[in-house]
């Protein structure tokens, strides 16, 4: 115990070692009862499988069209990169930016970051640079924003019903189905476990990982 991490409980702040944990483990506060860690069954595997996943839909949602406009004789078609593309070159280029940072580049980093990672973890100990991966994967997370964009798109839709008919594509399913691979990815995901197959050039062990907290 004496060299266990020390943490300290984000509910009421008290300061406690946490000791390894068996798989399927979780400790609490003794305090407050707040689940400081916990350890899955399936830290790499599970995990894996859905990132490969959502790397596949990913490369759907923004490669097919997320709806078709039917209006006064006309049919248009768009895509995520089309319409930061059409926001851009009409005068939105601050718009543009941020739903390209939000929809493409960030979720695309982070799910690649994430299944390198994991690849990297499968067998240990893992080069260094999976957990230099894992920081940067880690700070890519909360810019992930597929359930605003898609709420915002829902809300056009209705906006939009009475003025043309709208046929939702195969690209708004996929993207449907990345905001529930990626919170089913955050969920299954212990960036912990990682850091304990991590083979530091220092040789110091790899189960601190401040870092990684400060980023969750």
């Amino acid at each position: 115990m004496s060299t266990a991490p020390v943490v300290a409980c984000r509910e009421c702040d008290l300061l406690q070692r946490v000791p390894p944990l068996p798989a399927g483990g979780k400790a609490h506060c003794p305090r407050c009862g707040f689940t400081l860690a916990a350890r899955r069954t399936d830290p790499i595997e599970r995990p894996l499988a859905l990132a490969v996943t959502a790397a596949i839909v990913l490369v759907v949602a923004n490669a097919a069209p997320l709806m078709d406009l039917s209006a006064v004789g006309r049919r248009a078609s768009t895509t995520i990169a089309g319409g930061v593309y059409e926001m851009w070159v009409h005068g939105e280029q601050v718009t543009a930016a941020i739903v390209a940072l939000c929809a493409i580049v960030a979720p695309s980093c982070y799910i690649l970051f994430i299944l390198a990672v994991l690849l990297a973890a499968r067998r240990p100990p893992a080069p260094h640079w999976a957990g230099a991966l894992l920081r940067w994967g880690l700070h890519m997370q909360p810019w992930t924003m597929f359930e605003v964009m898609l709420l915002g798109i829902l809300v056009a839709l209705i906006k939009i019903a009475e003025l043309a008919t709208v046929d939702p594509g195969i690209g708004l399913y996929a993207l449907g189905a990345l905001v529930v691979l990626i919170a089913a990815i955050m969920d299954t995901f212990d960036p912990r476990e990682v850091l304990r197959r991590v083979e530091w050039g220092d040789g110091a062990p790899a189960s601190r990982g401040p870092d990684v907290e400060a980023a969750r």
